[in-house]
C-alpha cells in the first residue's frame, strides 16, 4: 500500500499559497504603477498619442511620389469599334487595357515641409496630454488611498467608543439591579450604545466605498478581495512647506506639463497660418502615365488596299510590347481667384493662433493661482492638525476626569457619555486633519515637481 502522508502536506501548502493571494494588501506605489497601466482614461490618452504618431506618417507620405496601377478586361458584343484596329465589327471581342501613373509634388509652397512640423508638435503635445492624465491618475489615486486608511483608522475609533459604552452598559446593568444607578442612566446607555452601533456602520459603510472608489480607479475586476496596507503616515513637516509660493510658482512652471502643453498649442497654430499662407504660392507637380491594351479578335490583313482575310491576334506580350504608350510632364498651377477660401482660411488660423495665446495667459494664471491655493491650503490644514491634536489632549484629559468623577457617583451616565463621545469627535477631528494635511502635503509637493510616488 502506498504511503499518501504527503498529500495533507500539499493541501496545506496550496492553501497557504491560496490564502496568501487572497490577502495581499496593496501598497500605494503598487496601486499608481497598476493604474497608470490599466486605468481608462490613460489608456484613452496612450491612444490619442497613437494617432499623432499615425498622422505623421501621413505627412512624411506627402513627400513620396503617388503611384497608382490601373486595369480592365472588357467584352464588347454586336458592332463595336475595335480599340486596337479602329475598325467597326460586328462581333463579339475581348480587350484588356492596363496603365500605371505617378506623381510627385516638386513645390507646394513649403506646405509638406510645415505640415511635418505640425505633426512632429502634435505628438509631442499628445505626450504632454498623456503625462497630465497620469499626473491626475496618481494624485486621484493617492487621494483615494488616504481616504482609505482615515477611514479604516476612524471604524477602529468608533469600535473603540462602542466597546466602551458597551461596557459602561453592562457595569451600569449591574448597579442598576443593585438599586446603586437610576434607571434613566440605564436607558441613556442603551440609547448610546445604539447609537455607536450605528456610526460603526456607517463608517464600514464609508470604508467599503472608499474601496470601491479606488479599484474602480484601478479598474480592477475583483473587488471582494481588494485591500490596501498601512503606510508610514505620519503628518510630519515636508520641506517644500518651507518655501516661499513664489519659489514653488516659478519651480512649477518649469516642471507642469499644463503650461507645455500650451506653449506647445501655441507653437502649432503658429504653424497653421504658415501652412495656411502657402496655399497663396503657385504649386508645380510632375506626373508620368504608362498605359497598354490587347485584343483578343482576329486581325483582318491587306496586301495594298485589297483585304485578303482574317489572321489570329498577335500573341499577348507583342500586342503589349506594340500598343504601349508614355506620357509625363510637368504641371504648374497658380492661385489667382478661390472665392476668398484661402484668405479666410488664413484668418481662421491667425483666430485659432489668438485663442492659443489667451489660453496660455490662462494656463499661466490658473497655475499660479493653483499654486498659491495649495500651498495656503496645506498650511491651513497643518494648523488644523496641530488644533485637532492639542483639542484631543484637552478631551483626553476633560474624558479622564469625568470617569473618575462617574466612577465615584459625582456624574450621572448622560453626562458621562457625552464626555465620551466629545473625546471619540476629537479623535476622529485628529484622523481627518491628519490624512487631508498628508494630501495636502502631497499636492504642493507634486506643483514643486516631487512625484507623487518616488521611484
Amino acid at each position: 500500500m502506498k504511503n499518501n502522508n504527503w498529500i495533507p502536506l500539499v493541501l496545506i501548502f496550496f492553501y497557504s499559497l491560496s490564502n496568501q493571494a487572497q490577502t495581499k494588501k496593496w501598497t500605494i506605489e503598487e496601486c499608481v504603477n497598476y493604474a497608470l497601466v490599466h486605468n481608462i482614461s490613460i489608456q484613452q490618452s496612450d491612444l490619442d498619442n497613437q494617432v499623432a504618431v499615425i498622422d505623421k506618417r501621413g505627412t512624411i507620405g506627402n513627400f513620396l511620389p503617388s503611384v497608382n496601377a490601373n486595369g480592365s478586361h472588357s467584352w464588347n458584343i454586336g458592332l463595336n469599334q475595335n480599340i486596337t484596329t479602329g475598325l467597326l465589327e460586328n462581333q463579339t471581342t475581348q480587350f484588356t487595357s492596363m496603365g500605371l501613373n505617378a506623381g510627385i509634388d516638386i513645390y507646394k509652397g513649403m506646405q509638406n515641409q510645415n505640415r511635418l512640423r505640425r505633426a512632429n508638435l502634435s505628438i509631442i503635445a499628445a505626450q504632454y496630454r498623456l503625462s497630465k492624465m497620469k499626473d491626475d491618475v496618481s494624485l486621484n489615486v493617492a487621494n483615494a488611498f488616504l481616504q482609505i486608511l482615515f477611514n479604516k483608522e476612524n471604524i477602529k475609533v468608533q469600535n473603540e467608543q462602542l466597546t466602551n459604552n458597551e461596557k459602561q452598559l453592562k457595569r451600569t446593568q449591574e448597579l442598576v439591579n443593585v438599586g446603586s444607578a437610576p434607571r434613566g442612566d440605564l436607558l441613556d446607555l442603551k440609547a448610546t450604545v445604539a447609537a455607536d452601533k450605528q456610526r460603526v456602520i456607517n463608517a464600514e459603510n464609508t470604508f467599503l466605498i472608499s474601496k470601491l472608489s479606488l479599484a474602480q480607479l484601478l479598474q480592477l475586476d475583483s473587488f471582494g478581495e481588494f485591500d490596501i496596507a498601512d503606510m508610514d503616515n505620519n503628518a510630519s513637516q515636508s520641506a517644500t512647506m518651507l518655501l516661499s509660493p513664489e519659489v514653488i510658482y516659478a519651480k512649477a512652471k518649469e516642471e507642469r506639463v499644463e503650461l507645455k502643453i500650451a506653449k506647445t498649442n501655441l507653437a502649432i497654430a503658429e504653424k497653421d497660418i504658415v501652412i495656411a499662407k502657402g496655399a497663396h504660392q503657385p504649386t508645380l507637380s510632375g506626373f508620368y502615365g504608362f498605359n497598354s491594351r490587347i485584343s483578343y479578335a482576329d486581325v483582318p490583313t491587306f496586301e495594298g488596299n485589297v483585304y485578303v482575310g482574317m489572321r489570329s491576334p498577335s500573341p499577348f506580350f507583342t500586342q503589349f510590347n506594340d500598343n504601349k504608350g508614355h506620357n509625363f510632364g510637368l504641371q504648374l498651377s497658380i492661385p489667382i481667384l478661390n472665392g476668398f477660401s484661402i484668405r479666410n482660411n488664413i484668418e481662421r488660423t491667425k483666430v485659432s493662433y489668438e485663442r492659443s495665446k489667451i489660453a496660455l495667459d490662462q494656463s499661466e494664471l490658473d497655475l499660479e493661482r493653483n499654486v498659491y491655493t495649495a500651498f495656503t491650503d496645506a498650511k491651513g490644514a497643518l494648523k488644523a492638525y496641530e488644533s485637532s491634536v492639542a483639542a484631543l489632549d484637552a478631551r483626553n484629559e476633560a474624558f479622564n476626569y469625568a470617569k473618575e468623577k462617574y466612577n465615584v457617583g459625582m456624574m450621572n451616565a448622560f453626562d458621562f457619555n457625552q464626555a465620551q463621545t466629545l473625546f471619540a469627535n476629537a479623535q476622529s477631528e485628529v484622523i481627518r486633519t491628519k490624512y487631508d494635511y498628508i494630501f495636502k502635503v502631497k499636492v504642493i509637493e507634486f506643483y514643486f515637481g516631487i512625484p507623487i510616488i518616488q521611484k
